[in-house]
């Protein structure tokens, strides 16, 4: 299937890898099928998470943990009911990043993830209710603090 971006232009994306978000994401509730579009460079660490509906939606999304090893919170049942998640193995975990114009502001949400069954393709964004998860997580500041 031939898809027309905003930011990719024209790309060729499998149909059987489109993933469902049947409540789409926090502020883009009406879209529900995206893609995951990786980086050409594998040792960066940003994909995209690309709407099949809307050609000019794409979110830069990356895995928490390679920003904040401490990471950790439990998928409720009724989500992993919806999602139809049985192993550990088909969970994916996503983080929405903001890149400003400097891309040392880069932040994450760690308070929102996405949580993907990459085997059934169902997704869904949550709200973790952890205040000591930020909307905003500075990955460059804290992976200097870090060390």
């Amino acid at each position: 299937m031939k898809l027309i971006t905003r930011h990719f232009g024209e790309i060729e994306i499998d149909e059987s890898e489109i993933i469902d978000f049947p409540d789409g994401i926090l502020g883009f509730e009406d879209v529900k099928k995206y893609v995951l579009i990786n980086n050409p460079d594998p040792e960066v660490p940003f994909q995209w998470l690309q709407s099949v509906d809307e050609p000019s939606l794409a979110f830069v999304i990356t895995n928490p943990f390679l920003f904040k090893s401490d990471y950790e919170f439990d998928i409720p049942q009724n989500i992993l009911k919806k999602l139809e998640i049985e192993k550990t193995e088909d969970v994916a975990v996503y983080s929405i990043a903001v890149v400003p114009d400097n891309i040392r502001d880069m932040t994450i949400n760690l308070r929102g993830p996405v949580i993907i069954n990459v085997k059934k393709k169902k997704a869904k964004q949550i709200v973790l209710d952890k205040e000591e998860y930020s909307l905003k997580y500075k990955i460059f500041e804290n992976a200097k603090r870090a060390g």
